[in-house]
């Protein structure tokens, strides 16, 4: 893990947070804040909380074997020893022992930064003050699961992620902040989540001195009647070759690491495809869909690949792994005897 993540000097943050009564802001004793995440997005605002002299009183993670399960997980046993942060390591954190657990610390506040279960009413209520998380979307826009990979599957041109009290219903609580980004058709989705794990930093620390004046920030969502995201599983990522070649370069970059990443067959052989590129090459209208139209060698090593058949256009490979863990990419890429193979779904 690298040290700290600096903080902007013009944001102001408390270097004591304290109960109070609401709207009050008067002295009292110190706020139990709580932590609940494994995801690597919510480490830099954890880092510089701590870096801040901000108090936190407990820090829930996944436990290993869970956390190895899932995508960008980030390691919080190395960063609580750091900081000498207490941690515990539960498996759901809505069972009976962790929210016993909650309950015991008595916590008045807690952030839920990077955590894939939905909190249920009794873990919510845990918290006395109440709970606040992070959405990576501008709410209410992509509610739902994986925000950030179906924006990238989707082409959208604009992302964002939003700061807000936790409610019952899906990512449907009053917002707190918003943070809008670009997105760049040269970004993938571990790009696009450095943006929100830095948003995320500076949207917990530009809300600290409303928490700590007894306010309660926050506005409701606008109503909106776009359907709730659906969850994304490893088997989602089947390339179906007969879609556009802009539709599959967005679908990879979608889904690469520290995804589980798109995948395809040749030769009867499992490979996840991680880099490709898009060409502006007019289709060839005897290829199949799916097939290897050649090699593409350069002198730059990164350029090199084989060039494939969409339903339209042609998609660049230019790094895949086979199921046994062998790597290509570059020369060795380029080098592979596949012109007029056809990649297949399985």
């Amino acid at each position: 893990m690298t040290p700290p993540s600096s903080v902007s000097a013009s944001t102001p943050v408390p270097r004591r947070i304290r109960r109070g009564a609401r709207g009050a802001g008067r002295r009292g004793p110190e706020l139990r804040l709580g932590w609940i995440g494994f995801h690597a997005e919510g480490v830099p605002a954890l880092e510089a909380l701590v870096a801040h002299r901000v108090p936190i009183a407990a820090v829930i993670t996944l436990s290993p074997p869970l956390a190895a399960k899932r995508s960008a997980a980030a390691d919080y046993i190395s960063v609580c020893r750091r900081f000498n942060l207490p941690l515990y390591q539960v498996a759901d954190v809505n069972d009976d022992d962790t929210v016993a657990l909650l309950e015991s610390l008595s916590l008045d506040l807690v952030f839920v930064l990077g955590w894939s279960q939905i909190l249920r009413p009794a873990t919510l209520r845990t918290a006395r003050l109440g709970m606040i998380g992070a959405h990576a979307s501008l709410l209410p826009h992509n509610r739902g699961s994986a925000p950030i990979n179906w924006a990238l599957i989707g082409g959208e041109a604009e992302g964002g992620n939003t700061l807000m009290w936790l409610a019952e219903s899906v990512d449907a609580g009053e917002i707190i902040d918003q943070t809008a980004f670009p997105i760049s058709p040269y970004d993938t989705c571990a790009t696009l989540y450095d943006r929100v794990a830095a948003s995320n930093r500076e949207m917990i620390l530009r809300a600290l001195p409303m928490l700590l004046a007894g306010e309660r920030p926050g506005r409701p969502q606008p109503a909106t009647a776009e359907p709730v995201l659906p969850r994304r599983r490893p088997a989602d990522g089947k390339i179906d070759w007969t879609t556009t070649s802009d539709a599959l370069y967005n679908f990879v970059r979608g889904l690469t690491r520290p995804y589980p990443g798109a995948f395809s067959w040749l030769d009867g052989r499992r490979w996840n495809i991680w880099q490709a590129a898009l060409v502006p090459a007019p289709p060839n209208p005897t290829a199949r869909c799916g097939e290897v139209l050649g090699p593409v060698r350069s002198p730059i090593e990164a350029s090199c690949g084989q060039l494939v058949a969409c339903g339209r256009g042609t998609l660049l490979l230019l790094e895949v792994e086979g199921d046994d863990g062998e790597v290509l990419k570059g020369r060795r890429l380029s080098d592979q005897n596949w012109t007029g193979k056809v990649w297949t779904d399985g």
